[in-house]
């Protein structure tokens, strides 16, 4: 059975849930205080249709959280106009320049307004830890940091089986590659078969890790497949998931899948305005964790960024200070 394990990693302006098995980081979550739980996964609630796009057969809805507003395809039966109430769910949030996707429920009455908030961070690292320990503190900081350096990555490299991987986001689809090396005296056609059944495992760690969907193209290693094998490897490894489909495997070797969106890419994540505010944050936190002798930690930025730092500083105790006559645009780590 898989070893599973649970941190939570909890600082001011930020929270992150990591979960990794058998020592690998299998997923990270993020969420910060200015997320809207409007659009948040699982998100139950009560919109306003904002405009119908008979062509598409869909509808954009304003779900308070203002725009880009939320984009719903719509059942057959279903015919909506300008202003009506629904009720809906979000199934995908936001991406790029694109509100969260939303799955009609029904009619809806009233305000727009929240029924049921989908889980945030810290309820979906409960539900899926059960009784399980969850780490905190130190150890689960240092954790979100190495999570975050492995889903900014995008080549793997495997030297014990020969793998060398390379996945990478582009504006149509996910293309991976899976390149073989050649290990010293083992048989070049199982060496491609494992390198291919490794892969396939790591393309859908990555996938989880970076909330990454969409069409996905795997470019395998070598060109002589048995079809069926590839075909079964490739439906075992994504069997736990919701709504993947598994397409053809071409005479070249290029298989292709089709996973459904969820959660915000990290990759977007990453690239948000207040991140470097954010990491400054964190910085100081774990160094205020790492050394406890030290009476107080001092973050120095410029005057701008102080002002929204101050609460999040402040929020870290007596040990933790702010200067706000810095450089702008820096952010630096001094002991008191």
């Amino acid at each position: 059975m898989a070893a599973l394990e649970f941190y939570l990693d909890e600082m001011p302006g930020e929270t992150r849930a990591v979960v990794t098995q058998n020592g690998d980081i299998h997923s990270l979550y993020i969420e910060r205080d200015s997320d809207r739980a409007e659009n948040r996964l699982g998100t139950q609630l009560i919109g306003r249709v904002a405009r119908v796009e008979p062509g598409l057969r869909a509808a954009f809805i304003d779900t308070g959280a203002g725009e880009p507003f939320g984009f719903m395809s719509l059942p057959k039966a279903v015919h909506l106009s300008e202003g009506q109430k629904v009720r809906v769910q979000v199934t995908a949030e936001i991406r790029e320049s694109k509100g969260p996707a939303l799955k009609y429920l029904g009619e809806g009455q009233g305000d727009v307004r929240i029924i049921t908030a989908g889980p945030g961070v810290v309820e979906i690292l409960r539900g899926l830890a059960g009784s399980e320990e969850i780490i905190t503190g130190l150890k689960a900081l240092e954790m979100s940091l190495h999570a975050e350096e492995e889903a900014r990555n995008t080549t793997i490299t495997r030297s014990d089986v020969g793998l060398d991987l390379a996945i990478q986001r582009t504006r149509a689809l996910i293309a991976a590659d899976i390149d073989y090396a050649p290990l010293p005296g083992r048989d070049s056609r199982k060496g491609r078969e494992a390198v291919n059944r490794f892969g396939l495992n790591e393309v859908a760690r990555q996938l989880r890790l970076k909330h990454w969907g969409g069409i996905i193209a795997i470019d395998l290693a070598g060109v002589a497949f048995q079809n069926d094998y590839i075909l079964n490897l490739a439906k075992g490894v994504f069997s736990g998931w919701e709504g993947v489909v598994v397409g053809p495997l071409s005479r070249f070797g290029l298989l292709q899948l089709s996973v459904p969106w969820t959660y915000t890419p990290l990759d977007e994540r990453f690239g948000h305005k207040d991140m470097a505010m954010l990491d400054s944050v964190r910085r100081l936190h774990h160094a205020m964790l790492s050394d406890r002798a030290t009476p107080v930690y001092e973050l120095v930025c410029g005057p701008e960024s102080g002002k929204r730092l101050a609460p999040l500083v402040a929020a870290l105790g007596p040990r933790a200070r702010l200067s706000a006559d810095g450089p702008s645009g820096q952010f630096i780590i001094k002991q008191g």
